[in-house]
């Protein structure tokens, strides 16, 4: 087992490593109290900070740690853990090879084996997709468009959509330090794919008490706090019929236009995305409408509004469609309880961003279809 190996335990060659050591899972989380404490400290510092947190001194606990990390989410099966321990994996590697490849020489020839961006883009199968560029080209590399698409998907932000991408002959021109973005998207799928699987029980037993603590861990985080994506099929009853008034150009109360804009703000969308939904309502105005959403998230005013409360919708009329999860589930408590449910039980061909849309004039018939 080579330090390499430990640094990106996500590597084709790290898991050849472990097998031909001849590894037993269900002995290791039985008699290596170490390498057990690493692996629940790995979703300790995801849920905490996003990372993984600092590696252990010796090569083979920080290796073996990964596995029964693995073991840990499986056990747990929470969508919400699955998607912050894979981006945590993901946020360290990514912060590993951006400083090993930045690296000087000097430091460099310190290391006995370090990672490079051929053997990087080669786990991946991006070797043939990324093209380095002349110094003339105005870019770093440029990437076939089918594999810029699969990667460029988990990135937010305009600049990571094609349609604001100049594309030329099926490939998209990027800089070295997007493609080290794109690799840790890779890096996150790698860390996901197979999660969760089948526990066998004698492991099981032995994990029994980090899994239950991983499970407090979750239940004492605000996790609707880390909510940043835009799925209206997976909206609250209330909420979608809403956003179903805004589209179809429905006056609205103004309660019910408060209702609708906390919400939106409160899953992370910005003010623009905000007052473009709300363009095709006859009683728009984009000045008013634009300081009424920066009101809400507290830019224009001391205070920060939240989501009204289930309680708060009912009171107003705005309780909607009432279903199964808001009475079972969450117990007719908030919305925002209910989109951060649904988002956590959907699989990953559900979570696919509204805002990912391929230009800005789809984007609301999006919503608004997808809110029908």
């Amino acid at each position: 087992m080579k330090p390499l190996h430990a640094r990106y335990p996500f590597l084709g060659a790290a898991r050849e490593a472990v097998e031909e050591a001849g590894v037993d899972l269900a002995d290791l989380v039985a008699t290596e109290e170490a390498v057990v404490e690493r692996g629940l400290e790995r979703i300790e510092w995801a849920l905490a900070e996003g990372t993984v947190g600092e590696p252990h001194r010796r090569t083979r606990v920080e290796l073996l740690s990964y596995p029964v990390a693995r073991v840990l989410v499986s056990l747990v099966d929470e969508h919400v853990l699955l998607r912050k321990y894979g981006r945590a994996e993901a946020t360290t590697a990514y912060e590993r090879f951006t400083e090993e490849l930045g690296a000087t020489a000097e430091f460099q020839s310190t290391r006995t084996e370090r990672l490079s961006l051929d053997a990087l883009l080669r786990e991946f199968d991006l070797a043939a997709p990324v093209h380095e560029t002349g110094p003339d080209a105005g870019a770093d590399y440029r990437v076939d468009v089918g594999a810029y698409l699969e990667y460029a998907a988990d990135e937010r932000g305009d600049e990571w959509r094609l349609v604001n991408r100049p594309l030329a002959d099926g490939q998209v021109p990027i800089d070295e330090d997007e493609l080290l973005v794109l690799c840790r998207s890779a890096v996150r799928r790698r860390v996901q794919d197979g999660l969760p699987f089948p526990v066998p029980d004698p492991i099981a037993e032995e994990l029994t008490d980090e899994a239950e603590h991983v499970r407090e861990l979750l239940a004492d985080l605000d996790l609707t706090r880390e909510i940043d994506t835009v799925v209206p099929d997976l909206f609250p009853p209330c909420m979608r019929h809403l956003l179903d008034q805004v589209q179809k150009g429905e006056h609205l109360e103004h309660h019910s236009r408060f209702a609708i804009a906390a919400f939106l703000t409160g899953i992370g969308m910005s003010t623009d995305e905000i007052v473009e939904l709300f363009q095709v309502n006859p009683g728009f105005g984009e000045e008013q409408t634009r300081y009424q959403v920066d009101h809400i998230r507290g830019a224009t005013s001391p205070t920060e509004y939240s989501t009204p409360a289930c309680a708060t919708m009912q009171s107003y009329g705005d309780c909607v469609g009432k279903d199964d999860i808001c009475e079972d589930v969450i117990n007719e408590s908030h919305p925002l309880n209910y989109y951060e449910h649904r988002l956590d039980e959907a699989d990953e061909e559900e979570l696919v961003d509204w805002r990912e849309g391929e230009g800005e004039g789809e984007e609301g018939g999006d919503a608004g279809e997808t809110a029908d």
